[in-house]
């Protein structure tokens, strides 16, 4: 009850009634309310309401502003990058490797597709059983019905069958129509003839990169260009084709063409294994060559590897081949060489004779023949059938140590040869002040020691006895030929050096004919054919200097026909073992054997006597 003081306060009756009195005069109260005074509203601002407003949006706008700048200017670039990457997709089709031929077209490397067989027994027709499916593939893959059957029971999805499946296999299984089978195609490079040139060609690894042969040192040429093509993807990640350019997919199917020919090289391979069994020897090589231009018709080693096959730790040594990569020093079969050097700075006559003691002292050196026999007097075509050692440093002492030294680099020592297969070993020589400020340098290169240089090489120098005087390049690739054998890619080669007169290198052969015909190389005779021909014998040299004992590695050295000479055949076996073992009668049977085939093939008509 609220109570007022004053005579002039008044209440309004309008809102207020006189409540009844008690006995004691005051008011009956039956609920008893209490009143609290409300205070008044106040009219909201609109000016502040106005200001609050505008602030807002001036705050959004302004982080909006500030936003846009640095999605448009700061980080415009990476954004712009990352969204071209979310819209577009690069693909690299792949595209097969080129295909390698010999000389005669017939395929050597070759890019086959393979299969990869999986199972998805969830997939499975639900009216053909497991077992009748597991009986169907057993009976095209070989393989036991019930165990393929229990492999289908015990997974329902992704289980491995089988691998390497040629294409004839895939298609069998893809003849039978059947769900839940699986077949993932990709390419395997395949070696048509195994073994036969794998010295030459090389071999991919499973990334498909060449790693041994022209294979590796070829790449480029082997693998078909093709750019990366940027295509257009949808929101759900598909493919735009409308955004894929014309032919994109298209590919030239040129070859490689090697110089190699398949049959001479077989032949070769037999001669050379026959060979090396018969003598227990290490390893051999045989490598034919066309002087004219420097083309390898055939280069086998033995022993070597498949590529077709799963490589042992054995086959690692043989990646590199050592016809190219090895070095060693020529013997005897260097000699011919020495002579047309004396003969082209007209140190010698033709038919000059020395006098073979048997023995000569250099410097403290004591030289002897091989045999440890004398000759006598003898002139320069008996020096080389008898091989005589006495003869050759007598020749060569002829000529300054410095003039010799650069003839010998002429000739390419300290340099390669410059081969398009890979991993080739620069032949070496003595420093030239080493070289000719000692005797015995001079000396024992006359009779192919104290230098070392590959078989490769060997066969160039000789090449340029036969071609008239021209050392060339020794090359297994010919260029890239078109489907028909129209050449497209031509292998561009060195030009080729004049080293010898046509007159020095005749007289040479001539020479070199007489030893296949009356000295050390007759076991390379051939009826009715004019050969010229070295035999060598020579000491392997040890890694820390001086020579192996009882180690030595026997070669000889052809080129026919004499009337047009245009073809080098050499022939290695290294360490044969056995008390009688040189070039004479290990490798010059190989050479003959050799010489027989390619007169074969390349139909050379018999000599003109």
């Amino acid at each position: 009850m609220q109570k007022f003081s004053g005579k002039n306060s008044r209440i309004s009756r309008r809102n207020y009634k006189q409540a009844p009195l008690n006995g004691n005069n005051t008011p009956k109260v039956r609920n008893q309310r209490k009143f609290i005074a409300k205070s008044p509203k106040v009219a909201p601002n609109p000016k502040r309401r106005l200001f609050m407003v505008w602030g807002v949006l001036i705050a959004a706008c302004l982080g909006l502003g500030i936003n846009l700048y640095r999605l448009q200017i700061v980080d415009g670039a990476k954004l712009t990058k990352k969204a071209r990457n979310q819209q577009m997709f690069s693909m690299r089709p792949f595209i097969p490797r080129r295909q390698i031929v010999d000389r005669n077209k017939r395929v050597v490397a070759i890019d086959l597709p393979i299969y990869t067989l999986y199972v998805h027994p969830k997939m499975f027709d639900k009216n053909k059983s497991a077992s009748s499916i597991a009986r169907k593939l057993a009976t095209i893959l070989n393989k036991d019905a019930d165990e393929l059957e229990a492999k289908f029971n015990k997974n329902k999805s992704g289980i491995f069958i089988s691998s390497n499946l040629q294409e004839e296999v895939a298609d069998q299984i893809s003849s039978l129509k059947l769900n839940g089978i699986d077949l993932r195609k990709k390419f395997n490079r395949y070696y048509p003839p195994d073994d036969l040139v794998a010295d030459i060609v090389g071999f991919v690894n499973s990334d498909r990169r060449g790693k041994a042969g022209i294979e590796y040192s070829q790449e480029k040429f082997l693998e078909r260009s093709m750019k990366t093509v940027r295509l257009s993807r949808a929101g759900n990640g598909a493919l735009m084709p409308d955004h894929a350019p014309d032919g994109f997919l298209n590919f030239d199917k040129l070859r490689m063409q090697l110089t190699i020919d398949s049959r001479l090289q077989r032949d070769s391979r037999l001669a050379l294994k026959e060979q090396i069994k018969k003598f227990k020897a290490k390893r051999g090589a045989v490598i034919v060559m066309d002087s004219w231009d420097g083309s390898i018709l055939a280069l086998a080693c033995s022993p070597t590897y498949n590529p077709n096959r799963k490589f042992t730790k054995e086959d690692y040594s043989l990646f590199r081949n050592w016809a190219v990569a090895d070095l060693y020093e020529p013997g005897s079969t260097f000699k011919p060489l020495n002579v047309a050097i004396a003969l082209e700075t007209g140190r010698i006559r033709p038919g000059e004779v020395f006098n073979d003691t048997g023995k000569i002292q250099v410097a403290d050196r004591e030289i002897q023949n091989a045999e440890k026999n004398a000759n006598g007097r003898i002139n320069v075509a008996q020096i080389l059938q008898t091989s005589s050692n006495i003869g050759m440093v007598k020749i060569i002492q002829r000529l300054q140590p410095s003039i010799y030294y650069g003839w010998l680099e002429r000739l390419g020592l300290r340099q390669k040869s410059e081969t398009d297969l890979p991993f080739e070993t620069t032949s070496r020589l003595k420093p030239q002040e080493e070289f000719i400020n000692s005797p015995i340098e001079p000396a024992a290169a006359s009779f192919g020691q104290g230098f070392s240089l590959t078989p490769l090489q060997l066969v160039q120098m000789h090449g340029a006895l036969a071609n008239g005087g021209r050392l060339v390049t020794p090359h297994v690739v010919k260029g890239l030929i078109d489907d028909k054998d129209q050449i497209h890619k031509e292998k561009n080669l060195p030009p080729s050096r004049q080293i010898f007169s046509p007159t020095t290198t005749q007289t040479v052969l001539r020479m070199m004919e007489s030893v296949v015909n009356k000295g050390s190389g007759e076991a390379a005779k051939i009826p009715g054919y004019r050969i010229a021909g070295k035999t060598g014998t020579a000491e392997k040299a040890g890694a820390s200097g001086g020579y192996i004992e009882g180690s030595k590695i026997t070669s000889f050295v052809s080129i026919l026909p004499v009337e047009t000479p245009r073809y080098v055949v050499l022939t290695l076996v290294d360490e044969p073992q056995g008390e009688h073992t040189y070039g004479s009668n290990v490798a010059a049977p190989i050479a003959k054997k050799v010489m027989e085939s390619l007169i074969s093939i390349e139909k050379i008509p018999p000599s003109n006597r």
